[in-house]
């Protein structure tokens, strides 16, 4: 090769290995700082790809394990209110025994009522109150019909909805719902109350707990009733104008997702609680005020301790099967997360041991650039 100051082939070939390496070593900085061998798709397109799927499997599996301790949680919370009310049945069969006993004078087991009476409020109380997150769990569901105009008495249907406001809770009214509005009418006597739904959202086919729709007279008096919504609530079936009407059921029904999928069967869990009421355990109608409806209350309560003891069998029976079902995703997700990391996560040994090389060839071109700059310096000698 000639000898020329016009063109330095030797620092045009220093120059070109430098900035390899120097790229080499920006990429390793880059895996190390980050702490993945796949920083972008080009260091290992197949592995992102396959990688990214695992991350986002890991991510649903840990809050599906999260999703299966918060159901165990929920149905400890229901077991808990069920063995109270197994405590209060017990002390309640023993009053009805004692009531069915002939020593007794009317007025005795007159108190011995008074007793049972509360504990059945009391009951009532704990399955109205007893919720999880603001949803309640054994005081059964609320069914929800839409049909022809039918009396709703201001007194029932509590669990799911309230009517407050300037109306006669003594007597029934209509409730009727018109889904062309979409608004609600409550119509007491010579009274009506119509107000419409906040939004399309709203419009009574789904209705959530702690919406409340105002319903007013349009007359000069401008009274108002309000309908707040207690609980959740779905209409089935067509929305057409008619009463919504609520009954009870005894069952509340709740799905919790314990896989990634969509699958009822493979991705969710059902469990089904009975209602603890005094109502649900068919005590409601029961006294202990003479011995004969002590000893019909006595039968009773027998059945209502069977039932309860059904629930929380079905309640014991779930929380197994949540428990192993967390087990399952823990171990899952160990080893998924094990496959993501073979697939993604850098080995800093042997990553650094590569920067190292790099670092010392970027060193080694920066020296030998210098030198080759140097080069054409050494002509200059032949003109002298």
């Amino acid at each position: 090769m000639a000898l020329n100051v016009i063109s330095n082939f030797a620092a045009n070939v220093a120059h070109r290995n430098l900035t390899e390496s120097d790229m080499a070593m920006t990429d390793s900085l880059a895996k190390l700082s980050a702490g993945t061998r796949v920083v972008s798709a080009k260091d290992d397109a197949a592995s992102m790809a396959i990688g990214s799927r695992l991350a986002a499997e890991v991510n649903a599996l840990t809050q599906a394990r999260v999703n299966s301790g918060q159901a165990v949680s929920m149905l400890q919370v229901a077991d808990g209110a069920m063995a109270r009310a197994h405590d209060i049945l017990l002390r309640m069969k023993t009053l009805s025994v004692q009531a069915g006993s002939g020593q007794l004078s009317a007025t005795e087991r007159g108190m011995l009522n008074t007793e049972y009476t509360q504990l059945l409020s009391e009951i009532d109380r704990l399955a109205e109150d007893t919720e999880f997150n603001g949803v309640s769990l054994v005081n059964g569901a609320i069914s929800v019909d839409v049909s022809s105009a039918t009396a709703f008495a201001t007194g029932q249907g509590v669990a799911a909805l309230t009517l407050r406001g300037s109306f006669n809770t003594g007597s029934s009214g209509t409730l009727s719902y018109d889904s062309a509005a979409p608004s609600f009418t409550f119509s007491q006597g010579g009274s009506s109350y119509t107000g419409s739904m906040a939004s399309d959202t709203n419009d009574g086919t789904n209705m959530s707990k702690g919406t409340v729709v105002t319903l007013t007279t349009g007359g000069s008096d401008n009274n108002k009733v309000d309908i707040a919504i207690n609980t959740a609530f779905t209409v089935s079936g067509a929305k057409a104008a008619g009463t919504v009407a609520l009954s009870g059921t005894a069952q509340s029904s709740f799905t919790y997702k314990v896989g990634t999928g969509t699958s009822a069967t493979a991705d969710e869990i059902s469990v089904s609680l009975s209602g603890i009421s005094s109502t649900a355990l068919g005590l409601n109608t029961t006294s202990i005020a003479t011995s004969n409806n002590a000893d019909i209350a006595s039968t009773t309560i027998t059945n209502a301790v069977d039932q309860l003891n059904d629930t929380r069998a079905n309640i014991g029976a779930s929380l197994n099967r949540l428990e192993f079902a967390a087990a399952n995703i823990a171990t899952t997700l160990e080893n998924t997360e094990a496959a993501r990391s073979n697939l993604l996560d850098l080995d800093i040994a042997k990553e650094m041991s590569n920067f190292t090389s790099k670092q010392i060839l970027q060193q080694a071109g920066v020296a030998m650039l210098a030198q080759a700059n140097q080069t054409p310096q050494t002509l200059l000698r032949l003109f002298q």
